[in-house]
């Protein structure tokens, strides 16, 4: 076991996915010499060479096509894009392509590809590097959208996502890439997709969270139980597959639901959440769900904090919810 940060334990997942795969390779913008703008592929060039951590043009869509090309002839290409802002001139490629390539073809081509890339706000980016848009891609059938929230979880479901037949949006929440840090093992293994993980176990409360939301929320939680709550914190760790199971069973356990995530609220992930504990869990509900969010703005750049959910405002829905007879 190896304390590691967030974003040292992804650069290790690709190493070991390197080391352990030939058919496995790296491209995108600065992964090679400057092994990425955070530095997640740092050292990687270097160590397995040009031919397999490859340095793109700045094209996202023909990082994502070229990937895709790749994968049809039996590679394992991990493709960064260096924000999540800069995905949307391959979401042609990622939506009509990518997505529907195993289904258009029978089965006959899995398209092993992981798009790898930084979403969120938190390191004062501005409305252009600070976006949320995971929903787009979870409504999508064929891709999974995959959410890490600490560094063991951070390299076992990347090494998942690298090995699997379906295609993959990894998405690495930058406002915690060092800010959380954690033990994480060495060598290969594996997370499972579609397994929710209960951070903190309770009676009075469900809080539902992902990604760089986890760490505020389980800082309201343990105020919560200060003052006599007992919240459950959940980790979904993959929105796409969605672990309903455990929701349901959570709910059912606590009667009250709050989902945090930092994307706007309208359409958000949280509002797939709510209809599903509606629709299933409806007879085991306390008090209306509630959604702690971020706003249907564009991100701002001076107002950064009061937009991201913190532990007050999850705190206050949590408060609000469990005092609801």
């Amino acid at each position: 076991m190896t304390e590691l940060t967030l974003v040292q334990a992804v650069n290790r997942g690709l190493r070991v996915a390197l080391s352990s795969d030939p058919d496995v390779l790296i491209l995108g913008e600065d992964v090679g010499v400057n092994g990425g703008v955070f530095r997640a592929t740092e050292g990687l060039q270097k160590e397995f060479g040009p031919d397999r951590v490859i340095d793109t043009p700045l094209s996202e869509t023909g990082i994502v096509g070229t990937a895709i090309g790749m994968a049809l002839y039996g590679l394992k290409p991990v493709a960064e894009i260096q924000f999540m802002d800069f995905i949307y001139p391959a979401f042609d490629q990622i939506v009509s392509e990518l997505a529907k390539m195993r289904y258009r073809s029978g089965g006959q081509y899995p398209c092993h590809v992981v798009v790898r890339t930084p979403y969120g706000g938190g390191i004062r980016g501005g409305l252009y590097h600070s976006q949320s848009t995971e929903a787009y891609f979870a409504h999508t059938a064929g891709l999974k959208v995959v959410i890490p929230s600490n560094p063991a979880d951070a390299k076992g479901l990347l090494l998942t996502a690298i090995h699997d037949e379906d295609p993959v949006i990894f998405l690495e929440p930058k406002r915690i890439y060092r800010s959380v840090t954690g033990e994480v093992a060495d060598g290969d293994y594996r997370v499972p997709f579609g397994k929710a993980t209960v951070v903190i176990e309770g009676t009075d409360v469900s809080l539902f969270a992902y990604g760089a939301m986890v760490p505020p929320t389980v800082e309201a939680a343990q105020t919560l139980l200060s003052e006599g709550i007992s919240a459950e914190v959940v980790d979904l760790r993959t929105l796409v597959p969605l672990d309903e199971k455990a929701i349901l069973a959570s709910v059912e356990k606590t009667g009250r639901a709050v989902v945090v995530h930092e994307a706007a609220r309208f359409c958000g992930f949280g509002g797939e959440l709510s209809a599903i504990l509606a629709e299933k869990a409806f007879y085991s509900l306390k008090a209306p769900i509630t959604r702690v969010t971020g706003y249907d703005t564009p991100f701002p750049y001076a107002l950064e904090n009061s937009y991201l959910p913190n532990p007050a405002r999850i705190a206050h829905a949590a408060r609000t919810a469990a005092r609801t007879q």
